[in-house]
């Protein structure tokens, strides 16, 4: 399969209301699309990288810069499969998410081609998975247990709760005693927390969690170890594992005993499933987390979701979750679970009204370097 151009192109879709973490606020997500157009017809694929370099070292701009001027020249000679793409990238260090949304674009157009669907592909066993929903940091305790009913009022089966200082044993403990031991609820950081806070955090142990995910520094696996000694509750990293290798020293030094797959950070989906199966080996359960994705980033998670060792849900929400309109066609909870595309490809495809309706930026690049 040989390239012949490639569309970036920027989109910006209002979120249904703010989603506030310990890194900040989003009102709007904004999001590249890579569509590789090759002489074996077209695939889409999505960089999650945000505005901000907060969540991870890169940005969104900075991720367009690096297709362009540097992944796509050291892709067009080639003749491409899904497997070469990282091969072929891997003397440019860094860019696991503008890498990734290459990937992707070149995997939906792959398996399209070959009628194949990227859950098949990967290996998925389940035509539909359970998923739960990420609650932002609120303004006030009772505003976050409105929204909380609300979400479960909906069926989702798992909760989680943003934490920082300041914001976390107060609301834990007002939602566990509101809504009973029944539900499964986590809470998240996002490396809010200092190695001296390992006390404080261990009082969480209280509140019945199925996990406290990534209190601490991505690269203090030290700290997480610790905490992971100190708790009865599982200890979950996120920023943490940035690849295979990643996982393996995290397990190896007992940092962790649950891991949080999100593709874009760690560089694909074929990596992402390289993790799954490292995990599966050393019976370390795995969820996939999300990153305010669009439909096709939506896709292509619940294909990813459908492996055997994703025992967990992930945070895959419906499409009203997050948008009143989305590129692709919703995905719609049901009884908790969203069905995993069968379609060859991601399974999913922009609208072109609703692609247009909210696009920004688009920049054709021409692959005949």
């Amino acid at each position: 399969m040989k390239l012949d151009a490639v569309e970036l192109r920027q989109v910006a879709l209002p979120l249904v209301s703010p989603f506030r973490t310990s890194l900040g606020t989003q009102t709007v997500r904004t999001a590249l699309l890579v569509r590789v157009l090759t002489d074996e017809g077209e695939g889409w694929g999505e960089c999650a990288a945000e505005d901000e370099p907060t969540y991870s070292p890169e940005h969104l701009a900075g991720a367009a810069d690096a297709i362009k001027r540097f992944m796509l020249p050291a892709l067009a000679p080639l003749d491409l499969d899904p497997a070469a793409v990282g091969p072929a990238l891997r003397h440019l260090r860094g860019h696991p998410m503008a890498k990734a949304a290459v990937e992707m674009a070149v995997l939906d157009c792959w398996l399209r081609a070959r009628r194949t669907s990227l859950a098949a592909h990967l290996g998925g066993v389940r035509q539909r998975v359970r998923v739960g929903v990420s609650v932002g940091i609120a303004e006030t305790v009772d505003a976050l247990l409105d929204t909380v009913d609300r979400h479960l009022t909906a069926g989702y089966a798992r909760i989680k709760l943003k934490i920082e200082p300041g914001w976390d044993l107060e609301p834990v403990r007002a939602v566990r005693e509101t809504f009973g031991a029944g539900v499964m609820l986590t809470v998240d950081a996002n490396t809010a927390y200092e190695p001296g806070d390992l006390r404080h955090l261990a009082k969480l142990d209280a509140f019945g969690l199925a996990l406290v995910e990534q209190p601490f520094a991505p690269d203090d696996l030290h700290a997480h170890a610790a905490l992971a000694a100190r708790m009865d509750t599982p200890v979950c990293l996120d920023e943490s594992i940035t690849s295979a290798r990643d996982a393996a020293e995290a397990i190896r030094r007992s940092a962790c005993s649950i891991i949080n797959i999100k593709p874009g950070r760690v560089g694909g989906y074929l990596e992402a499933r390289r993790i799954h199966d490292l995990a599966q080996a050393n019976g370390v359960p795995v969820w996939c987390g999300g990153m305010l994705e669009t439909g096709l980033g939506r896709a292509a998670n619940l294909a990813l979701a459908s492996l055997p060792g994703f025992t967990l849900p992930g945070d895959i929400s419906a499409t009203e979750r997050y948008y009143h309109r989305d590129i692709t066609r919703p995905f719609v909870l049901d009884g908790g679970e969203l069905a995993v595309p069968a379609e060859p490809g991601l399974g999913a495809l922009p609208e072109e009204a609703g692609l247009e309706a909210c696009t920004t930026v688009v920049d054709t690049v021409s692959c005949a370097f």
